[in-house]
């Protein structure tokens, strides 16, 4: 049995034409699975015949949207990667409430409603399934200025444990990845920043910063038969900096 064999599945992976998304979706491919990609806007930089899926999930349809227009393009599709997301904040005192909607429906709402749809048509084919939802180590340690993308991403790691348990009896499991710093273009300035980029290095346990193709195995696996007996679990690609307390000086 070849445990990592994602051969004759269809992933629809949310976000997926650059960072963390794009090495997830590159990680399934690689795997076997069909990978039909998804962003706001087209890209060039896809896969020869890679499928794409245009959708704005800040949009309130958009979530079911995208989902029945997956089925439509691939109806064998039994995995879903929740990994569109991003971060609007501003010092909590300056913070409004449209970047406070922003955060938490393209953070929390699109995701809980992608899930439900995909759910829903797994439902009508009596299939089972792999659901991934992409959140960060912001859920469980606060970040300086990151009030509600923290909150968002707190958000998800309830939001995999209460969907892995009600959709457990339709035979599709749910679990959660929670990244820590991860080199992708909203960390672009790490690769300029040398003094900050050293500290990290420094601090994280593992002694780098992390790339897009850790996560991208990490989410294999766990859509994987590797992983049959995993569901309702986050599982943490952060280096180990979430292991420890704050080192004492050199």
């Amino acid at each position: 049995m070849k445990l990592f064999d994602l051969s004759g599945r269809s992933a629809l992976v949310t976000g997926s034409t650059k960072g963390i998304g794009r090495g997830i979706a590159d990680a399934l491919t690689a795997c076997g699975a069909k990978v039909l990609f998804n962003a706001r806007k087209p890209t060039d930089d896809l896969p020869d015949g890679a499928p794409f899926l245009a959708a704005d999930l800040l949009q309130p349809q958009a979530p079911q949207d995208l989902v029945a227009r997956a089925f439509e393009t691939a109806p064998e599709t039994d995995i879903l990667v929740c990994n569109a997301g991003s971060f609007f904040d501003v010092p909590f005192l300056e913070m409004d409430t449209e970047r406070y909607d922003n955060t938490m429906n393209l953070n929390v709402r699109a995701p809980y409603f992608l899930v439900q749809a995909f759910a829903r048509q797994l439902a009508e084919r009596q299939r089972s399934g792999a659901v991934v939802i992409v959140g960060s180590t912001n859920g469980y340690a606060a970040e300086f200025k990151s009030t509600a993308y923290d909150t968002s991403k707190g958000a998800l790691v309830m939001m995999v444990k209460t969907l892995a348990l009600n959709l457990a009896q339709q035979r599709i499991r749910v679990n959660g990845l929670a990244p820590g710093l991860i080199k992708t273009p909203l960390t672009g300035w790490i690769e300029t920043n040398h003094a900050q980029r050293e500290h990290y290095e420094k601090t994280i346990p593992l002694g780098r910063i992390g790339d897009i193709e850790d996560c991208g195995g990490a989410a294999a696996f766990l859509v994987s038969g590797a992983a049959a007996y995993v569901t309702g679990h986050v599982l943490v690609v952060d280096g180990g900096i979430t292991a420890g307390q704050i080192s004492a000086a050199d």
